[in-house]
């Protein structure tokens, strides 16, 4: 997550300060990437440093604001016409945990498949019902449609992750059977299973994680 950039696309808007920065992130983005203040003053220290941002005064109330500068618009510009970088990926905590339970003594790869599927179904289902809300608020006009179209952008990408986490997981489960009935695997996921298939995240249930971000609306 690129929070340097972020805060730049917001003071393109105009000045602002630390905290107002923060709250204006969270709220285009659901609090999806909670920010803290600390964080927000210290990539201002560094944008300042590198010449795209400067302080530009102080409002009513005595907070320091900051502005972008020349260089900084043409960083934000050239950040919005520049793919992300996907040849390098981020670290991904379930496939190296997967890859780690692989023959790993003691350890039912397959029931770590099957609780990982059931916290990602659970998460689809709030991603979906936050959609809906964000949709909803959407059409009524009762808030900042700005905000909110940004919200749901955000969320049907989490979306689309999770489905396809969930995807991965069923093929997964499916490939380690395969593997051990040549005999490339060992221990839990030799075993024959009854639920190998499980039924696709549009129709399973059950609580939810608490892993979705926080909703905005009330």
């Amino acid at each position: 997550m690129s929070i340097r950039h972020g805060l730049l696309a917001l003071l393109e808007r105009g000045p602002r300060y630390g905290s107002q920065l923060r709250t204006e992130f969270e709220s285009r983005t659901g609090s999806t990437w909670p920010l803290n203040v600390g964080q927000v003053y210290t990539t201002l220290a560094r944008l300042e440093r590198d010449g795209l941002v400067a302080p530009g005064g102080e409002d009513t109330a005595g907070h320091t604001l900051y502005a972008i500068t020349d260089t900084g618009r043409t960083e934000l510009h050239a950040w919005y016409e520049r793919p992300v970088d996907r040849t390098s990926p981020p670290r991904d905590e379930l496939a190296i945990k997967l890859a780690m339970a692989v023959g790993a003594p003691g350890v039912d790869i397959r029931a770590v498949i099957q609780s990982q599927r059931h916290a990602t179904i659970g998460a689809m289902q709030d991603y979906t019902r936050l959609k809906a809300q964000a949709l909803a608020a959407i059409e009524s006009g009762r808030a900042n449609e700005r905000d909110d179209v940004a919200w749901l952008l955000v969320l049907e990408q989490l979306i689309f992750q999770t489905e396809a986490e969930a995807r991965w997981l069923d093929h997964s489960e499916a490939r380690l059977v395969r593997l051990a009935a040549l005999g490339a695997v060992t221990g839990p996921a030799a075993a024959p299973a009854d639920d190998a298939g499980a039924p696709p995240p549009a129709a399973a249930t059950g609580p939810t994680t608490g892993s979705a971000p926080r909703t905005r609306r009330g």
